[in-house]
């Protein structure tokens, strides 16, 4: 058995490496001062500087106006808070907004990317669990961890997020790739779709194929996976081999799906997905 690659892609935590330690362990810091990560809908407000971009550091570049920066962890030894900016907010002088989207042509390093999408994961958190779903009572944090819990019924949540499988289908020397209405031209990726409740991973891939481009498939096998925080996703990637059955396309679905050979492959997503971080690594048989 071959063993999966390690996945150093962005918005996976372990692209930080020990620089960064979440906020789950230990006290809150005192002192508002560090690393500030700006959220503005799905960008950040960061600092250019020497032909790339970095986080603002020290005090909070823009009035608070009663929010409180959720500490996210540390980075590089100082605290690292996440701000919503309101989408109408002016960017401050001296700050640039950037992209936290790879289809939007992202430009921001990867580690900030790591940053602005675990920042946006806990905004999405926060604006989602404010009061149980048990009893409608306000939550509290559990001290310690990311989840809450209801004063009253203790029912204890934890940030979701939702599996998704990504597949690459292979046919010697083709694979069988499909792009979504929207897309820029000639843009084409993989099959992708969420997990049912009660389904194994396999089942999800088999089924995600068979109902959105009509084949069968077998030898399916994992191969490494990205947390993907648009808002929640966790991508979980797998090649499958082909076997049998003609291209009938799921219209609700997609746009279209087709064979390509491995050596005329069509525009593909940027190096930030795991689409096509599975192609670059086992589009060739």
């Amino acid at each position: 058995m071959t063993t999966p690659l390690t996945v150093q892609l962005p918005f996976n935590r372990d692209i930080l490496g020990a620089a960064f330690t979440p906020a789950k362990r230990g006290g809150k810091p005192a002192d508002g001062r560090g690393h500030f990560i700006l959220v503005q809908e799905q960008n950040l407000l960061v600092v250019p500087e020497n032909g790339t971009f970095r986080l603002p550091q020290g005090e909070c570049p823009l009035p608070l106006n009663g929010t409180t920066p959720f500490w996210l962890g540390t980075y590089h030894d100082a605290p690292c808070w996440v701000v919503p900016v309101p989408p109408e907010a002016p960017i401050p002088a001296g700050l640039a907004r950037e992209t936290v989207v790879p289809m939007r042509g992202t430009r921001l390093p990867d580690d900030l990317l790591s940053l602005g999408g675990m920042a946006m994961q806990a905004l999405w958190w926060e604006s989602t669990s404010g009061h149980c779903p048990r009893c409608g009572e306000a939550t509290s944090r559990i001290e310690g961890e990311w989840g809450k819990k209801g004063p009253r019924c203790k029912y204890e949540h934890y940030p979701h997020l939702h599996p998704a499988t990504i597949v690459l289908v292979r046919d010697g020397p083709r694979v069988l790739l499909t792009r979504k209405a929207g897309w820029v031209p000639n843009r084409y990726a993989l099959v992708a779709g969420f997990v049912d409740n009660g389904e194994s991973l396999e089942s999800c891939v088999a089924r995600e194929i068979k109902e959105e481009v009509g084949v069968a498939v077998k030898d399916i096998r994992y191969v490494g996976s990205q947390n993907w925080p648009f808002p929640s996703q966790m991508m979980i990637g797998f090649v499958a081999t082909y076997a049998g059955g003609d291209v009938v396309i799921d219209k609700d679905e997609l746009e279209d799906a087709r064979w390509f050979d491995c050596d005329r492959l069509p525009g593909l997503p940027s190096r930030h997905s795991i689409s096509r971080w599975i192609i670059d690594h086992y589009g060739r048989p």
